[in-house]
């Protein structure tokens, strides 16, 4: 089978080897024929040169040794292997590939980390039911949001995202911030405002009185985005703490949320194959949103070009996707 292994920091090499056979597979996984795969932030420390604990290596300075397929994990395909006995073979499935293994022609992951989709809707299409299936599993953590006013801390696919999800869910309005600006797609998610500035400068202009009661922090990857968060929000508001860690310690402002009676919650998405398919149904009460979320698409071949483009955020540019 053709695959990808990261063979230097942010190099990629397509590399034949063998497929893996339907003996390899664990009680509860599938394995999947690759169709399309979306590129997520999540990714991209990887690609870049960082570790990442799910993809364990005995030395992690020697690229040789890297696990072939990674880093991906929004995969959609058909299953030609089941060991699930909820997903038959040759069924177009999409969701995670749970050992973030998703570059390659055929893809071992585990079955309840995938549903079924709408056959009707093309592969590259499919692929955002996965990151949509994540945010709203994360508004679903939050509770109550209707009335809320609500700020998005950063504006890419998983930002623009909550923006939308959070509108529909009845906040009274949403801002959100971004360095890239996104003002040609604030009113197709939802947006009141998008703001082209950064986190820090956004908090620092807030006046008391109009803070929002929830921020989503959906950037990750650093610890000043969530110290704004903190001091932009309201007191005895939330924030939510989306993106991807870094490091595994994060100092925060304690005396902001004691004195100001914060709620500060993150968390991974549970319950994935259901909520892959309230994902299914939310894309079709909002067809819309097929038509502006994938922007750029790439052939498989061209994935180091992909990745490249992907760690670097650029206004017109939101979900990437790899087809086959």
């Amino acid at each position: 089978m053709w695959a990808f292994r990261l063979s230097a920091p942010a190099v990629l090499d397509k590399v034949s080897a063998g497929a893996p056979g339907p003996q390899a597979l664990l009680d509860g996984q599938v394995m999947v024929k690759l169709a399309a795969g979306g590129l997520c932030g999540s990714d991209l420390p990887f690609f870049r040169g960082a570790r990442n604990d799910v993809v364990p290596m005995d030395d992690e300075s020697d690229y040789s040794m890297t696990p072939i397929g990674v880093s991906m994990h929004e995969i959609v395909g058909e299953v030609v292997a089941s060991r699930d006995t909820a997903l038959r073979t040759g069924a177009k499935v999409v969701g995670w590939a749970t050992g973030m293994n998703g570059l390659a022609e055929y893809v071992v992951t585990d079955g309840a980390s995938l549903a079924e989709y709408d056959p009707a809707l093309a592969a590259g299409t499919a692929v955002m039911l996965q990151p949509l299936a994540c945010v709203l599993y994360a508004v679903d953590q939050m509770g109550q949001v209707e009335g809320v006013d609500a700020a998005v801390l950063g504006l890419g696919p998983i930002g623009l995202l909550f923006a939308h999800v959070l509108r529909s869910r009845g906040a009274s309005s949403v801002v959100g911030v971004d360095r890239v600006s996104r003002s040609e797609v604030a009113d197709l998610f939802g947006l009141d405002r998008a703001v082209h500035a950064s986190c820090d400068r956004w908090a620092a202009g807030i006046h008391e009185g109009a803070q929002p009661g929830l921020v989503v922090e959906a950037i990750g990857h650093q610890v000043g985005t969530l110290a704004s968060a903190i001091s932009a929000v309201a007191p005895q508001g939330e924030v939510h703490y989306f993106g991807v860690p870094d490091d595994d310690w994060y100092p925060l402002n304690m005396h902001q949320l004691i004195r100001k009676h914060l709620t500060l919650r993150s968390g991974t998405t549970l319950d994935r194959r259901n909520y892959l398919l309230q994902a299914g149904e939310y894309l079709r009460r909002y067809p819309d949103l097929m038509n502006c979320y994938v922007t750029d698409v790439y052939p498989v071949a061209e994935a180091q070009r992909a990745f490249e483009s992907a760690i670097a955020p650029a206004a017109g540019r939101l979900k990437i996707v790899l087809e086959v």
